[in-house]
């Protein structure tokens, strides 16, 4: 499918057009923002055709000899980079709540009067609040990025000029690769940098790890600026963004927030019920022969999961067992365990901690991994297949197995896809999570938003019983007989609500506010606006 990339003109512009139904069955627009897109067709059903998109060709004829790419200030990188109405701007998150650039880019924007600008950021945050003032004002048209907290709030009541796109991290990349998003302007925030724009986020004072999310951004970008607080003499090693792909070369007083990286989430449960749930968890993975000497797993950064990876080393101790390797976003957890020796190595996509970041510069089997290789589906294959296990969670799960990770049962879109969708090419999918949040359950009869049709999803594990999908007959067989609480998915939603009564069935409007990616760029679900 050809996309045309145009400035977006909102004025005379529908948000969305053409409603369909897709594969799900769910109601899905395929023009959005004035560009065609694909509605969800089935796993493996879609297949991209045409070229990789590339960028204008450059010359260094254009570039200093001496290398020296350093402007003086961020406005004069994105001035000299042509910013102007309509345009793409991208950023990436590997600060999370620590980032101090993204805002800064939109103040420059609004102070030029830009208008229109497309945000296409990897991720955003809570720290990036002030960007709702300039969706009111026009600075920012739409945001196309997973969304955290206020944000996603604002876009669910349907307050944005433009419909917001949401994709996992393999798909983002898919994305830029395939030219269905051609970014104009990338912002790369580094930690580190030389003034010929090679970069890495392993070393200097705002140390965050890698910037795998920016990968794609370099590479693909019309212009590219790398922002620094750390200027080092040429060559900076290692270079996870290479200099040849940079444009501009900005020095800022600070970058970063380094310790922000950490939140809430990536710290081990101390809920008792999220214990037993890892502890469950990780024995059914043992009862099911899932784990074994030089098997692989990836778990997410919650509470829960990482509970879960802690029960995982106890099982490969006793048996003298090491993991080959740990598909991370990595953490002292993961790290203790590559330092004892529990696992070859780390494949890290993200770093959530300041072990993390330590970890990454000192141990050489702690390997900086991008969404191109661990989770692009539009490429030669990807790690995310060659996992054994994978360990996510969810806000809601239905009885088909249809799994919600972005809004809540309120229908507020409250969190990103991250690499979520992407893992679950794994060979067994694993949702643990409490059978109710706040007393309500989190088993529905349909989930709010699908993220994951039910066939990617292979067992549900709660505090109260274990459910497996019918389609894994296999594992079945394997923990009939093991002693743990099976039940089906119909009997935990029960149980659910003869504790905490039947929800009320949720209203929302029928404007449709955001849509949701699959991984191979098709679009698989809506998100609706709220009504209060």
């Amino acid at each position: 499918m050809k996309v045309d990339h145009v400035s977006v003109k909102t004025e005379n512009m529908k948000k969305y057009d053409k409603v369909v139904k897709n594969a799900v069955g769910r109601m899905v627009p395929t023009i959005i923002n004035g560009e065609e897109h694909v509605p969800f067709m089935g796993i493996g059903k879609y297949r991209p055709t045409g070229r990789k998109y590339g960028p204008k060709i450059a010359s260094c004829i254009d570039y200093p000899e001496d290398g020296n790419k350093v402007v003086s200030s961020l406005k004069e990188a994105l001035m000299n980079a042509g910013l102007k109405d309509g345009m793409t701007i991208s950023t990436h998150h590997h600060f999370r709540n620590g980032d101090l650039i993204s805002n800064q880019i939109f103040d420059i924007a609004h102070e030029l009067g830009i208008k229109n600008l497309r945000w296409y950021p990897s991720a955003s945050f809570p720290c990036q609040e002030r960007m709702i003032s300039y969706m009111e004002d026009g600075t920012i048209n739409r945001i196309e990025g997973s969304m955290n907290g206020p944000l996603g709030k604002f876009v669910s009541e349907g307050k944005m000029a433009g419909i917001g796109i949401l994709r996992s991290h393999g798909g983002r990349y898919q994305a830029i690769q395939d030219g269905e998003v051609k970014i104009d302007i990338a912002v790369i925030a580094a930690p580190t940098a030389d003034a010929f724009g090679n970069a890495n986020g392993v070393n200097g004072d705002a140390a965050c790890g890698l910037l795998g999310f920016a990968l794609g951004d370099s590479q693909y970008a019309e212009k590219v600026i790398v922002v620094t607080d750390n200027v080092v003499p040429f060559p900076c090693i290692p270079w996870q963004i290479h200099g040849n792909y940079v444009d501009y070369v900005v020095k800022v007083d600070q970058v970063g927030l380094p310790e922000k990286i950490v939140s809430g989430t990536t710290m081990i449960t101390k809920s008792p019920d999220r214990l037993l749930i890892a502890e469950i968890t990780a024995k059914f993975c043992e009862a099911a022969g899932l784990i074994y000497d030089g098997f692989s797993y990836q778990a997410g950064a919650g509470g829960t999961a990482l509970s879960i990876g802690n029960y995982f080393g106890d099982i490969l101790r006793k048996n003298n067992w090491k993991a080959r390797f740990l598909r991370a976003g990595s953490n002292k957890y993961a790290v203790e365990m590559l330092e004892e020796g529990l696992v070859d190595y780390i494949l890290d996509g993200q770093t959530f901690d300041l072990d993390g970041v330590r970890s990454m510069r000192e141990n050489a089997n702690h390997v900086a991994t991008s969404p191109f290789t661990s989770y692009n589906y539009h490429g030669k294959g990807n790690f995310a297949s060659l996992l054994d296990v994978v360990i996510l969670g969810a806000t809601e799960v239905d009885v088909n197995y249809n799994a919600n990770v972005v809004t809540h049962s309120d229908g507020y879109l409250l969190h990103g896809i991250g690499g979520w969708q992407n893992t679950l090419f794994a060979k067994t999918t694993i949702l643990p999570i409490p059978l109710f949040r706040d007393r309500l359950p989190v088993i529905r009869d349909e989930v709010t938003t699908i993220c994951a049709p039910g066939e990617m999803i292979d067992v549900i594990v709660t505090e109260r019983g274990i459910a497996i999908n019918p389609l894994r007959q296999d594992l079945i067989d394997k923990v009939k007989n093991s002693g743990l609480p099976l039940k089906t998915i119909e009997e935990l939603k029960a149980e659910a609500e003869a504790i905490c009564g039947v929800p009320e069935k949720l209203e929302l409007s029928d404007e449709i506010v955001a849509v949701i990616k699959w991984v191979d760029g098709t679009i698989i679900d809506s998100v609706r606006k709220v009504i209060k």
